[in-house]
């Protein structure tokens, strides 16, 4: 089965069968075929696009271009199941999520990502934890979900490995946002890791990469259609991403953030709302409780006696990091040398936030990366971002943590332009947009 033959059935807008996607997936993993075929069947689906039943064949190639990891073999007492976002600013989401969900007597093996253009990544957060592995092998990793629950790490390099090629050249020739190829993406690493269920955060707005609401519909009823049509129970919500999710961007300051949501020292409003909603559709998703009332009940006793802070305190010691982290994180954490208050200018309420501004104003910083090759400063970014809707008068728009009083300067600038005042305070909306269930695909 020749790979250029296959890319002309695609280019000409005829359906592929599944042998012939499996065919040129082999192909991707043992280098049969070229880097410029997979740029080409890469664009001939962008172009033209994907049926459902052509996403499944190529997220089930993609998933067995490498291992699989099985867990019926530890005898937990729980399912497995994971979460997947779609990233944006402040989206500390992960931290919470996959503790909570421990507590709540689900097994959650979350394999995450690094920050990718201006959103932030889960494994860079947790490399600012000292002694955190986020690269642990596999039988720690194994260990760690049999014990606490929950093990946060990264993706290893035999979990569908086609998946890695494939994007690399998407990254390059202007194919990323192909939907079909986004969901295989996303659902082969997924499938890889051999979780039980799955829930989806799909954002839309201004931090987004689906800025959209249509696109991101477009894009969670994919995700959702081919998980279920290839055996893996899943549900998406699509949520707002017109403002930062925490009240922090940056690797340390989102983990304080999350430390002080597990511990009640303080919770963001919209945050809170988008851990406890995703929180229930995985409670239902795994079959761990009957309805919505129940699952809201089980989170809130989670929250309310600790045992979601315990089940992340026993997960960062047991992959390395401080077992005293939620007790000691000023003790733990790195503080960037310079903090500065940046004052909203015209007396008012914040009307709109550019989100994706405030991202990349956090690269700036040296808070994310402009090549895959470059370093992290984790001090930096900011906290105390006021949200839609706030008095400027009554609260700063946020404080800016640099390594220098230069580059503290700029980003003090870059927060003042992210902002949009307005003499009257705007309505807002909950953060939570639409569901999309299995049978709604």
């Amino acid at each position: 089965m020749l790979p250029q033959e296959i890319i002309r059935k695609k280019r000409d807008g005829r359906s592929l069968a599944t042998g012939e996607i499996g065919a040129f997936v082999a192909g991707l993993g043992s280098g049969a075929v070229a880097g410029e075929q997979v740029a080409a069947f890469a664009m001939a689906v962008f172009l033209r696009g994907m049926t459902v039943p052509e996403t499944i064949a190529l997220t089930d190639a993609m998933t067995a271009s490498g291992s699989v990891l099985d867990w019926s073999g530890l005898g937990l007492p729980g399912p497995t199941v994971d979460k997947h976002s779609t990233g944006g600013v402040g989206d500390n989401v992960s931290l919470m999520l996959a503790p909570l969900m421990a507590a709540c007597g689900a097994f959650v093996p979350m394999i995450s990502g690094r920050g990718l253009g201006h959103s932030g990544g889960t494994l860079d957060k947790l490399d600012s934890i000292p002694g955190y592995r986020t690269d642990p092998d596999l039988p720690l990793f194994r260990s760690v979900v049999r014990e606490v629950g929950c093990a946060i790490i990264g993706q290893t390099a035999d979990l569908a490995p086609a998946d890695r090629r494939l994007y690399a050249i998407r990254d390059v020739t202007a194919t990323v946002e192909s939907i079909p190829l986004i969901t295989a993406s996303i659902l082969s690493k997924k499938r890889a890791a051999g979780v039980g269920a799955l829930v989806i955060d799909v954002k839309a707005g201004s931090g987004a990469f689906m800025a959209e609401l249509a696109d991101a519909r477009d894009l969670a009823r994919s995700l959702v259609a081919v998980a279920n049509g290839g055996g893996l129970p899943a549900r998406a919500v699509i949520t707002d991403m017109n403002e930062p999710l925490a009240s922090a961007a940056g690797n340390v300051l989102e983990v304080r953030n999350a430390i002080d949501y597990l511990t009640g020292e303080h919770r963001d409003g919209r945050l809170d709302t988008i851990v406890r909603e995703l929180g229930v559709e995985m409670l239902m998703t795994a079959g761990l409780a009957p309805d919505e009332g129940a699952a809201q009940a089980m989170i809130e006793a989670a929250l309310s006696s600790g045992a979601a802070a315990e089940r992340f305190s026993r997960m960062v010691a047991a992959l390395g990091g401080p077992p005293d982290l939620l007790e000691q994180p000023h003790m733990r954490l790195l503080d960037a040398p310079v903090w500065r208050e940046v004052s909203g200018g015209p007396v008012g309420f914040v009307r709109a936030i550019d989100t994706r501004a405030l991202g990349l104003a956090v690269v700036a910083l040296g808070g994310g990366r402009t090549r895959p090759s470059d370093g992290i400063d984790p001090r930096v970014g900011f906290n105390r971002l006021a949200p839609i809707g706030s008095d400027t008068a009554a609260q700063p728009l946020g404080v800016v943590h640099a390594a220098s009083e230069e580059q503290a300067e700029r980003a003090a600038e870059a927060l003042r332009t992210a902002y949009t005042i307005a003499p009257e305070r705007p309505t807002t909306a909950s953060p939570v947009l639409e569901r999309i269930a299995g049978e709604q695909a």
